[in-house]
């Protein structure tokens, strides 16, 4: 009985030391790229404010106290207060929730209109890709607050308007990254292989093609993430966004440029939240590069 049993031991301890390997070598990595964690950290806190804000405030982020106006950040009100005794922590907690859903919205409009565009162009070819490129390059000739303003003029005020004007500027981007990376796999053997021996050419686009280039496009709007951050905070700053009393980021840096001279907090804090978050989800972007490319 005691012959059946011992070799059980060694398998039940495998999964554990490889879990222990992989423990170590998560901590290794972080550990050479402090950078990384904390932006890593940083994303991870400003996306449960997003989608969980009542974990760091449970208060009403429309309602103040007018007697207690204009407070500098102390513990009471980590942020201070605003004109009408609002507490802007709850207000930049609460605001993440619009301005990262706008974002959102923004990135997945692009991403996917971009993407295929970009897809359909490499992968057919021809006069398909010559018209579509050319489209592409007007698109790219107009700055993309200037052409994200022109959109959202046409459409009209609210956040998921102004999500899919930023969206719609960033459709170039992605669509260019994509035919690149089809361009490149189009021609790998293994394409080449698969079609030889008479695979459907949605086989092929599924299978092989797709797979295979979408990492770039991935990592792509990893680092279009931050930049949209801007986009849709610029576009609230200048009254595209939601209506007031909604705490959009840019909103409340907007609101707070009437009282820099005596309640900076006003427009810092928001504005440091946003660069903290810009900065973070660009590390992040830089980091998954160096990982593909190392791949």
């Amino acid at each position: 009985m005691s012959e059946l049993i011992a070799p059980v031991a060694p398998v039940l301890e495998r999964p554990a030391r490889m879990h222990d390997g992989r423990l170590r070598r998560t901590l290794s990595f972080f550990g050479h790229r402090p950078g990384l964690l904390v932006s890593v950290v940083v994303v991870f806190l400003v996306g449960v404010s997003a989608f969980a804000p009542d974990v760091f405030s449970s208060q009403d982020p429309t309602a103040g106290v007018p007697a207690e106006n204009f407070r500098a950040p102390g513990a009471a009100h980590w942020f201070g207060t605003d004109s009408l005794g609002r507490d802007l922590f709850t207000r930049v907690v609460h605001g993440a929730q619009l301005s990262l859903r706008a974002t959102l919205i923004a990135v997945a409009f692009a991403f996917v209109v971009g993407g295929t565009i970009g897809l359909v162009a490499g992968f057919v070819g021809r006069w398909v890709d010559d018209v579509l490129m050319r489209l592409v390059d007007v698109v790219l000739s107009i700055p993309t607050l200037f052409l994200s303003l022109a959109v959202v003029t046409a459409l009209g005020y609210g956040t998921t308007k102004v999500a899919v004007a930023v969206g719609f500027a960033n459709v170039a981007g992605f669509a260019r990254v994509m035919r690149s990376e089809v361009l490149r796999v189009r021609l790998a053997l293994y394409v080449e292989a698969s079609r030889g021996i008479g695979a459907r050419w949605w086989s092929v686009l599924g299978r092989h093609v797709l797979p295979n280039s979408i990492g770039p496009v991935l990592v792509l709007a990893t680092l279009e993430f931050g930049t949209s951050i801007l986009a849709v905070s610029s576009l609230s700053f200048l009254g595209y966004g939601a209506p007031p009393p909604a705490p959009e980021w840019g909103t409340l840096i907007s609101d707070g440029r009437n009282y820099l001279a005596n309640a900076w907090w006003l427009t810092t804090l928001p504005g440091l939240t946003i660069a903290a978050t810009v900065l973070a989800t660009n590390r992040i972007a830089r980091a998954l590069d160096g990982e593909l490319r190392q791949w």
